[in-house]
């Protein structure tokens, strides 16, 4: 997995990924922010309270025990 920086303004990410955090682990400024945990699985997406990045459920994902 290649690092990258935390740009983009939106992320679609699957149910693999949760439970989902902010920033995830691939970003080079991982450390920017403290962890926070995005919720995804009720509304399908949600926004980091801390640097605003909108994090996507990928369509036709199925969330089990979340």
């Amino acid at each position: 997995m290649a690092l990258q920086e935390n740009t983009q303004s939106e992320i679609e990410v699957g149910a693999a990924d949760l439970p989902l955090h902010c920033p995830m682990p691939q970003h080079l400024a991982w450390n920017s922010h403290p962890r926070v945990f995005i919720d995804v699985a009720k509304t399908g997406a949600a926004q980091c309270p801390y640097c605003g990045t909108r994090y996507r459920l990928r369509a036709g994902e199925v969330v089990k025990g979340h």
